[in-house]
């Protein structure tokens, strides 16, 4: 029976070979593991394994495992969508958030910050399939938003993230992520540049890197199917 150890270097291997692949260093590419609904233990195993960025979408079981896991030095990243009134215990309790993705939450999680910790690392949430279902901005509103992000004192902006729709077409994976590497660059051009792209997931990491992935964020090949459905 495979274990959280071996998915986690199975996965490591993949990230090292989709990189050389592409003439990029592994290191370039950083993995937060995706631990929502799998148990402290299964976070610990990780640890012991190597690993120490850990990616939660649901807040009140992320602040339990905090507080069951408060022995080890990890760097919690909130990858999920994110309500009004959850920006306070986000802010207080989270290194990273990839999930912002209109002003109102930004301003909550800048004003919420507590002064004694580093800015919080941000990345703007973009919706490039247009999906009504799904979280993000629109890619004609990413320079007013992030434009705005930059002047929070609290925040740190450091790139884009993304959800593509799944699909098992490895040119159409890239075709997703491709976008979103334009949108940075379009930004760029806006005078605002953003050194993080996290995309990429379980099934599509390798086209996520080939299109200049910094994070993968990977959860059911390192720990397994989980009791309530998620992409990545």
């Amino acid at each position: 029976m495979a274990t959280v150890a071996d998915g986690l270097q199975a996965v490591l291997a993949r990230i090292a070979t989709a990189a050389r692949g592409c003439g990029r260093d592994p290191d370039s590419v950083r993995l937060v593991a995706v631990s929502k609904t799998f148990p402290p233990g299964a976070l610990r195993e990780a640890f012991a394994a190597g690993q120490r960025a850990f990616g939660e979408s649901y807040l009140q079981e992320a602040l339990e495992k905090m507080q069951a896991l408060s022995d080890l030095p990890l760097e919690w990243h909130f990858v999920g969508p994110i309500q009004s009134n959850k920006t306070r215990p986000i802010a207080e309790h989270f290194q990273w958030v990839h999930s912002v993705d209109r002003l109102k939450i930004a301003q909550r999680l800048n004003d919420a910050r507590p002064l004694a910790l580093p800015p919080l690392q941000v990345c703007i949430e973009v919706n490039i399939t247009g999906e009504q279902t799904k979280s993000g901005v629109t890619p004609d509103r990413l320079v007013e938003l992030a434009s705005a992000v930059l002047a929070l004192r609290r925040l740190q902006l450091r790139g884009l993230m993304t959800i593509p729709q799944p699909t098992s077409d490895p040119a159409a994976q890239r075709a997703q992520f491709r976008q979103l590497r334009q949108l940075r660059d379009r930004v760029a051009d806006r005078g605002i540049c953003l050194d993080t792209l996290s995309m990429g997931m379980s099934d599509d990491l390798e086209a996520a890197i080939a299109e200049g992935a910094t994070i993968v964020r990977v959860g059911r090949a390192i720990f397994g199917e989980r009791a309530r459905g998620s992409p990545h």
